[in-house]
């Protein structure tokens, strides 16, 4: 019961990312394969057009819950075959699935991923656990991040805080203290990273993201359009919270720069979001983590945003920032690491929250076990 399977797709909706390790030592998981999937460019516009709100009807919805899953399935049957596995060798995947809405204020609160469990354990004949965000939520929790979990079990603890920085399409932090300080591990959305830089890269140059922050580099920073963007209520909002693309969408970007009266380049813009990013993340890190100084271990897609990093350092001049590959952990591999995790604490019956992330009432067993073939047979 130690190889596990881990699936992510995050909001920007770059790729499917796959992991196989083997977790003989859960606290030094061994990665056994890998795989990074493209989305077809039919199905990203359909999955983006559905978190937008553009699709709606609930036969579009079904249809897409069942492609995201038949894809999905496509992309963990080349990672087991990368690794020269049978299926009957992984225990369980972990699959996140796709958010189409994260409504953690809402009354009731909610969240939606896409995927059908069922059809990907038919199509790759492995036992499948999903639908992790809701359990916590039905706790009173925020339902993300969930990562923090995996973050402390892999990176603390040391004789320094560490900030594990997740930049996927949303920015998130797991402030780890240092060993023997007594308070527990905290960790929350910080605001928009990829899913913003990604979508005005492509909207203005036709590439789908700004490779190693290249273009913004060559901008320069609006400071009244940051102020502006700094204004939404999210940034000032306490922990535990988490946000998605219902509030830092491309429509939100676009109505803020209709306020503006003035011209301002679409490089310049760039400069700024990633300005915004790194910002709201530095703010977050000197509010909340009781330490001047420490080290920020950065995973996630942007961990390849050069111009982001320097950003970062220059924000907290007195922290080691770095990716996680100087830990010997591809950056793009944590959060696919994190769910092949969390599928094993389910199988094992373990929580797989942190209450004082999530704020959630208490750990919980999170997900929904979906067996390979018969499953368990109870007598």
């Amino acid at each position: 019961m130690s190889i596990f399977m881990g699936v992510m797709s995050g909001t920007s909706v770059d790729a499917i990312d796959v992991v196989i390790a083997d977790w003989s030592h859960p606290s030094q998981p061994a990665l056994i394969a890998r795989v990074s999937q493209s989305w077809p460019e039919d199905l990203r516009a359909n999955i983006l057009a559905m978190a937008s709100g553009q699709l709606e009807s609930i036969d579009e919805l079904g249809k897409l819950d069942h492609r995201i899953a038949a894809e999905t399935a496509k992309a963990c049957l080349s990672c087991l075959n990368e690794a020269g596995l049978a299926a009957s060798q992984v225990t369980a995947i972990g699959f996140h699935g796709q958010t189409i809405r994260h409504r953690p204020t809402f009354t009731p609160a909610f969240t939606l991923q896409l995927g059908d469990a069922n059809t990907l354990a038919e199509q790759t004949g492995i036992a499948v656990v999903s639908d992790f965000r809701r359990r916590d939520m039905a706790a009173g929790g925020q339902g993300a991040p969930l990562v923090p979990a995996f973050h402390e079990q892999l990176f603390g603890h040391h004789a320094d805080c560490t900030v594990v920085l997740n930049l996927g399409g949303i920015a998130n932090i797991t402030i780890i203290p240092a060993k023997g300080a007594g308070q527990p591990t905290v960790g929350f959305d910080t605001g928009p990273a990829n899913m913003l830089l990604d979508a005005w890269c492509q909207q203005h140059t036709g590439r789908p993201f700004d490779e190693g922050g290249q273009w913004a580099s060559t901008g320069q920073v609006d400071n009244a359009l940051l102020h502006r963007l700094l204004q939404h209520p999210f940034f000032q909002q306490a922990a535990p919270k988490s946000t998605g693309r219902e509030q830092f969408g491309l429509d939100w970007l676009n109505a803020q720069l209709a306020d503006e009266a003035r011209a301002i380049s679409a490089a310049d813009i760039q400069a700024t979001l990633t300005e915004l990013t790194a910002l709201s993340v530095c703010q977050s890190i000197t509010q909340t983590a009781k330490a001047e100084t420490g080290a920020l271990v950065v995973c996630g897609g942007g961990a390849f945003n050069d111009f982001l990093l320097a950003r970062l350092a220059q924000n907290l001049p007195n922290w080691q920032v770095a990716s996680s590959a100087r830990k010997g952990i591809d950056p793009q591999c944590v959060e696919a690491l994190a769910f092949a995790w969390l599928a094993r604490q389910t199988v094992l019956g373990l929580a797989g929250n942190l209450p004082a992330v999530t704020g959630a009432k208490g750990p919980r067993v999170l997900g929904a076990y979906h067996p390979a073939g018969l499953g368990l047979v109870i007598a």
